[in-house]
């Protein structure tokens, strides 16, 4: 199973430059890494990066997370993952664009 972290460029730079993150300023500030489901990823996108371009799509294997990886009640109550430790290159299987189209973010296709 895939998950998925939007982050912005300057972010995804940095992660590839350092091969680990922390995660964004609110991923800080939590305490954990903020994930998404295939099926909440673009609720994500429109509630934290509504009008935002130049972001990345990041898909992180499940399986290489370990009990890192905790499913805790968030919007509504629905589970979202949650990363309680840096999030490292060999987490991601794949990165893509997210461009910004003119009604909203464009995701992969195939995936939503």
């Amino acid at each position: 199973m895939l998950i998925y972290k939007i982050l912005r460029r300057a972010e995804w730079d940095a992660f590839r430059a350092a091969g680990r993150t922390a995660g964004a300023p609110v991923d800080l500030a939590d305490g954990f890494i903020h994930l998404s489901t295939a099926e909440q990823v673009t609720g994500t996108a429109e509630r934290h990066f509504a009008g935002e371009s130049d972001l990345v799509l990041v898909a992180v294997a499940v399986d290489r997370l370990g009990e890192a990886l905790r499913w805790e009640p968030s919007r509504g109550g629905a589970l979202f993952p949650h990363l309680y430790r840096e999030l490292v290159a060999a987490d991601v299987v794949w990165d893509k664009s997210l461009p910004l189209g003119a009604t909203g973010h464009i995701f992969p296709e195939g995936m939503v």
